[in-house]
């Protein structure tokens, strides 16, 4: 009989530590399910590298956004930066394989990057282009600043100073819709003056060093030139200090757009740059605002973001110099 009992009891642990078991499993299994719920969201960000002061500014102004929202919304981001379009491109291959929730862009090349922009729309990710956009309609939203303003605005700037007569030299960017449609603008403002004449357009790459270097072969090609439009505060730089060395006299101004704190330095200081455009590389920290309530499952307010491309001069550089500032 009492060997009985011990096998009775014997069953009865077995079958209570049993149930416990199964008890537990389901527990975890319940909390499992209830943590699942709340997905991890993550915004992917492809960059091209800091090559001159204005990128560098809006990388640095990307990653202190992104930083921001993770802290306070808890949303997750990857950056990259790439030198050339093939490694952006594969840059891109690697947030979609990572399935981010959406993707902030600013591509290197317009016409290289498009079937890259196409790529992550057959892919169901929300695309935001900063800066330069794309040769399709691949973005979600585009973010940037008004680069047909900026030629439009710099060619009339020059009519009015040269009195609808000189000779001009222009030195652009690389191939982009930045570099098209400020040209572009700046072709529109000035054409209608016969005496306006652009004896020069050669790319800068938006790098300081190539712009002195392209500028210093102009130079010697041109004994006379009245001013110099560039597409870029870097590559102005780049051309002041050409025509520094050079010793020339006859160049009467020379204008830029970004908004670069050496440019408005020049302009306080009475130098040879006269005036500027802003484009602000801040203009990502929009992107990456509208990249995060896209991936919190918000509607765009609208597709085209665009940023006002200010004037410059003498007489307000004073309320956009920022000592501080690191563009």
């Amino acid at each position: 009989m009492k060997k009985l009992w011990i096998i009775l009891l014997s069953f009865v642990t077995i079958f209570g530590l049993a149930a416990c078991g199964g008890s537990t499993e389901s527990n975890s299994s319940d909390a499992a399910e209830e943590g699942g719920g709340d997905e991890q969201l993550t915004i992917g960000i492809s960059l091209p590298s800091a090559t001159h002061g204005w990128m560098g500014a809006l990388i640095d102004s990307a990653e202190k956004q992104a930083m921001a929202l993770k802290e306070s919304e808890g949303i997750d981001y990857v950056m990259t930066n790439a030198a050339d379009p093939n490694k952006q491109a594969n840059d891109v291959d690697d947030l979609i394989a990572q399935e981010v929730d959406v993707i902030v862009m600013l591509p290197i090349e317009s016409a290289a990057l498009s079937p890259v922009g196409q790529k992550i729309k057959d892919a169901g990710i929300p695309l935001v282009i900063v800066d330069r956009e794309l040769e399709n309609d691949a973005a979600t939203v585009v973010v940037k600043g008004d680069n047909e303003g900026i030629g439009i605005n710099a060619g009339k700037y020059f009519v009015e100073q040269l009195n609808g007569e000189g000779k001009i030299v222009e030195i652009s960017g690389p191939p982009s819709s930045v570099t098209e449609q400020r040209g572009s603008g700046f072709k529109e403002a000035v054409e209608g003056e016969p005496g306006m004449e652009i004896i020069a357009s050669q790319s800068g790459d938006f790098s300081t060093e190539k712009s002195l270097e392209v500028m210093q072969n102009i130079l010697q090609a041109n004994p006379e030139i009245d001013a110099v439009f560039t597409q870029d505060d870097g590559m102005a730089l780049g051309v002041l200090q050409a025509i520094k060395e050079a010793g020339r006299t006859d160049i009467q101004f020379v204008t830029g757009a970004g908004g670069a704190k050496g440019v408005f330095e020049d302009i306080q200081n009475d130098g040879l740059m006269k005036a500027t455009f802003l484009y602000s590389p801040t203009m990502v920290e929009d992107a990456v605002k509208i990249a995060a309530d896209i991936a919190q499952g918000e509607e765009p307010a609208e597709s085209m973001v665009v940023k006002e491309a200010t004037q410059v001069t003498k007489e307000n550089v004073d309320e956009y110099y920022d000592p501080e500032s690191k563009f």
